[in-house]
């Protein structure tokens, strides 16, 4: 594991998501080491040769944030890093912006797989427009420990219910959605009693890591391998487009609160 220190010149950066003015990633990299994880791109720009998850940067400003700046903005923490790595305990680089966000005139949109988060609800309780996301693609523990080296699923649970308790807009980032593997409305039963918005994103696979992921589905999942094909292979939208369909129809029938991100391309466009 390669961890080191980087100057920075300001933690803000503009943002190109479609629902935010701008983000801050306070590290870069990730010790979480997601299989799928989009960010592994980062690794161009960094001069490191590890592989994705074994390598941290760890952001130091001295610059403070420009508050005034972000007034009715929106702030998205973080896009491609967790800002809750396991290196966040010591280095406390989150807690340093949150304390400088807290007097922001901003939503600030926090998403993390670590229960962590928990460590800062007192600043959380502060923050006039906080929504704290957590990411939950499955219940099966099993296959996220498969993907994953972040917080248990059962953790993660409890933070997003601890969050709730406290007054806190929690979030249920469902990212990303494996066709058929991820079981979305199980997902939405078990916690909306603590969930106040959903938020949707499909599995995309690009880059190194399409072959690894479509591997570990022939292997483990090797029904799904069909449809894996049509979708990552040969591009047909028809699953995704489908499935949306039914999950707008489902939230809107139970009165759950949703945003879909499927396809941001287009989205941004929009």
């Amino acid at each position: 594991m390669k961890i080191r220190e980087i100057r920075v010149n300001d933690y803000l950066t503009k943002s190109n998501l479609p629902a935010s003015d701008y983000v801050i990633n306070p590290y870069v990299g990730c010790l979480h080491g997601c299989k799928y994880c989009y960010a592994c791109f980062m690794k161009r720009f960094t001069g490191h040769t590890e592989n994705w998850g074994d390598f941290l940067d760890v952001k130091i400003c001295d610059k403070p944030i420009n508050i005034k700046k972000l007034k009715g903005k929106t702030v998205f923490v973080a896009s491609v890093t967790d800002c809750y790595n396991p290196v966040e305990k010591d280095y406390k680089v989150t807690r340093k912006i949150l304390e400088q966000l807290k007097e922001a005139d901003a939503e600030i949109d926090i998403t993390t797989k670590s229960a962590l988060v928990l460590r800062d609800i007192d600043l959380l309780k502060q923050m006039k427009n906080v929504k704290v996301a957590m990411s939950i693609n499955t219940l099966d523990e099993g296959f996220k420990n498969d993907m994953d080296k972040a917080s248990s699923i059962e953790e993660r649970m409890r933070a997003l219910k601890t969050l709730h308790e406290n007054g806190i807009y929690t979030v249920l980032f469902m990212s990303p959605i494996f066709p058929e593997i991820t079981k979305w409305q199980e997902i939405i039963e078990k916690t909306k009693s603590f969930v106040d918005e959903y938020w949707f994103e499909n599995l995309n696979l690009r880059g190194s890591y399409k072959p690894l992921i479509l591997d570990y589905v022939n292997k483990k999942y090797p029904s799904l391998t069909g449809l894996y094909n049509e979708i990552y292979l040969k591009n047909n939208r028809t699953y995704w487009e489908n499935l949306a369909k039914q999950m707008n129809e489902y939230c809107l029938k139970n009165k759950i609160n949703f945003q879909n991100f499927f396809y941001h391309e287009e989205i941004r466009k929009n």
